[in-house]
């Protein structure tokens, strides 16, 4: 049953029961209904509304998104629910979210639980509310929470809800609260429809456009959402309500919806592969070698998962920089409000640091976070081998080297796979589930699980420079410098990104990170370089005079002492040098050229990633692009923006680009396939071997 029901003398109680999370599909629509008709025809006194296990209601069936509405609609159950001559209590036993925050404001009284949360976060799927969201939120909590609560899409915690006037009470047990209303109280509660709007405030709505233009630059959920709410507070009710639901039903089939949406489900199938069937080793204990900001970072979010850590490091010196390493990241984090004193203090009991490998002895799990060197990475695995029981498994956190030569020099390679973080660690969402050609299913199903305790999205990926993430933002640079080289500049290239829904572009994400970084990665591949790919040296130049980005206060850009980005004309004069010793004649490039070439570099070497197996799906590449490198969310991902292109349309430019570099812009055989094939790249797959 979708929805189960049943009396106590003349009390109805009314649990939503739709696992895992209470989906609001249709038949929990129907029920719902059902129910109100059989609270009126029992003579009901109220109805106590909760949901079955942890969750109140989570919200709509996305799934129902692709298809025509299904009756009967959210709108029109609210509608029963709140007009009932029987009054309803929502108690809020676990998440309220998307339509099951709107039914329980359609309730005449609305009890939380003090671990619940309850918000109205469908503008994260590129919609707006479409039961009534829009229309009762201001009458409950006033026109500026409202519009702070439907545009940011963030969950409201008991005591916000509580405090915003969203919730009447927070109790520890909803359901038993809910019962010991008496009558009278409950009858004087006037229903949320029969609430006044709150007046509109110009001066608000601006700062709310004005806020979420910058924050979610090229997204037109949150704006619709604001001018719906606008238009609706000076109409009546249900004419507000109607004029919501039409924009709900627009933006449901827009574009911005179906790449959320798409993304969504990719993250929540993110799993271990069915093929996998090896059960993953029991572990407690995990040794991370390297203290500086990744390691610092791998052992915070280790220990946040309850795990007791031994961060090792070379000598006392580095073990002491790992200790404020990991200091500030706890001081941080409890200055945010993500953990509170008692927190702090567990983190700093699990996490200790030494630099005698021996310490580590007991764990069944190490994660190499050393310098990015093969030669250290050997050496650090080697002594790991020393130390760590003979069935520990052994991971590295390296961006780029071979995983089958570091295991290589080990007894047992089987025991090895990688484990590629991004920074900060501790922050983001993606894991690199690296396979190496001896690593064993155990390793691998210990790897997933730890994702799973982590609360990573992962992705498996296969044996090559830079394995998925690192290779197509190597390909993204290169076709930068050479529009560099050609005729742009790097804040043309810049903006042209973040146009496109980047928070920054490639040249101001280096100075970020660190020039030197991709510079020593270069100087590796020097040896193995194609001599028929063109190169570019200009980062090359910008290194060798000490620019390294913004920790030095000059690399692609030259920096203030406040931090303020300043464009520096040293660099453009290395890079007119550099275009004159190349015989090149610059021309201009627009904006959309940046960008059409850049994504359509970024998507033909994640073709040739599909085609090769280091990635094993579409979806994978959508997932590392929009968790681990910044891809607009609500392009979908590159591969399901790339399908939105199409791919004979994709083949017809790259087409074109390879008249100027065969080398460069050599077409995948994917793309080719599925051009002729008229197949989505979400559908391909590789023919058996």
């Amino acid at each position: 049953m979708s929805v189960t029901k049943h009396r106590d003398k003349d009390i109805g109680f009314v649990e939503i029961d739709n696992p895992p999370v209470n989906a609001i599909g249709q038949a929990v629509r129907q029920g719902l209904l059902d129910a109100v008709r059989w609270a009126e025809q029992e003579r009901l006194t109220r109805v106590i509304l909760t949901g079955h296990g942890r969750a109140f209601a989570a919200g709509a069936d996305a799934r129902e998104f692709d298809g025509a509405p299904i009756e009967p609609h959210l709108p029109d159950v609210l509608n029963a629910i709140e007009t009932s001559d029987v009054p309803w209590v929502a108690a809020i036993n676990g998440v309220a979210l998307g339509g099951g925050a709107e039914i329980a404001m359609a309730c005449r009284m609305r009890i939380i639980a003090p671990g619940a949360q309850i918000g109205l976060p469908e503008v994260t799927l590129g919609v707006i509310p479409g039961a009534g969201g829009t229309v009762r939120l201001p009458r409950l909590v006033g026109l500026s929470d409202a519009l702070e609560i439907i545009t940011t899409g963030k969950p409201l915690v008991a005591a916000d809800a509580l405090r915003t006037g969203l919730v009447h009470a927070v109790e520890d047990d909803p359901v038993d609260a809910a019962l010991a209303i008496p009558g009278e109280t409950l009858a004087c509660i006037v229903p949320t429809r029969e609430l006044p709007a709150p007046k509109t405030d110009i001066s608000l709505i601006a700062a709310a456009r004005e806020k979420v233009a910058a924050k979610s630059r090229g997204q037109v959920a949150a704006l619709r959402a604001i001018d719906v709410i606008e238009h609706g507070l000076d109409k009546p009710f249900g004419q507000a309500l109607s004029m919501e639901r039409a924009v709900f039903l627009e933006l449901r089939s827009g574009e911005q919806a179906r790449a959320l949406r798409h993304v969504f489900f990719a993250e929540r199938a993110a799993k271990a592969p069915d093929w996998l069937r090896s059960d993953p080793a029991e572990i407690a204990r995990v040794a991370v070698v390297g203290g500086g900001t990744m390691g610092a970072g791998i052992a915070y979010a280790l220990s946040n998962a309850g795990l007791t850590v031994t961060l090792v490091e070379t000598d006392a010196e580095g073990a002491a920089r790992a200790t404020d390493n990991v200091a500030r990241i706890i001081e941080t984090s409890l200055g945010r409000g993500l953990i509170d004193r008692a927190g702090a203090d567990d983190r700093r009991r699990r996490i200790g640091v030494t630099d005698d490998y021996s310490a580590a002895g007991g764990a069944r799990l190490a994660i190499e976070a050393a310098f990015e060197s093969m030669d250290v990475k050997r050496a650090v695995f080697a002594r790991l081998s020393e130390a760590l029981p003979s069935d520990a498994i052994l991971a590295t956190n390296t961006s780029y080297l071979d995983i089958d030569e570091i295991a290589a020099s080990l007894p047992d390679p089987t025991r090895v796979l990688g484990l590629h973080f991004f920074a900060p660690a501790h922050i983001m969402k993606l894991l690199e589930i690296v396979r190496g050609a001896k690593t064993s299913d155990a390793a691998l199903a210990t790897g997933f699980a730890l994702a799973k305790r982590l609360r990573k999205v992962p992705v498996l990926a296969g044996v090559c420079d830079g394995f998925i993430g690192n290779r197509i933002l190597s390909r993204y640079r290169e076709a930068a410098d050479t529009l560099l080289i050609d005729g742009s500049t790097p804040s043309a290239v810049d903006a042209a990104m973040v146009e496109f829904g980047y928070a920054m572009g490639p040249y101001e994400a280096q100075d970020l990170s660190g020039l030197e970084i991709a510079h020593a990665n270069r100087r590796r591949q020097d040896a193995t370089r194609d001599p028929q790919r063109r190169y570019v040296p200009i980062a090359d130049r910008l290194v060798a005079l000490g620019r390294l980005g913004k920790k030095t206060g000059a690399g692609w850009y030259r920096y203030s002492d406040t931090g303020t980005r300043i464009e520096d004309p040293i660099v453009t004069d290395i890079v007119l040098a550099e275009a004159r010793s190349a015989g090149v004649s610059r021309t201009v490039f627009s904006a959309e050229d940046i960008r059409d070439r850049l994504v359509l570099a970024m998507i033909n070497e994640a073709c040739d990633i599909l085609h090769e197996g280091i990635a094993q799906s579409a979806a994978d590449i959508d997932l590392v692009t929009v968790f681990g490198y910044g891809f607009p969310r609500w392009r979908g991902g590159l591969l399901h923006h790339a399908d939105t292109l199409g791919a004979a349309e994709i083949v017809r430019r790259l087409g074109a680009l390879s008249l100027e570099d065969p080398v460069a812009w050599k077409i995948s055989p994917v793309l080719l396939e599925c051009a002729n094939d008229n197949l989505e790249l979400a559908k391909w797959t590789r023919a058996p071997r």
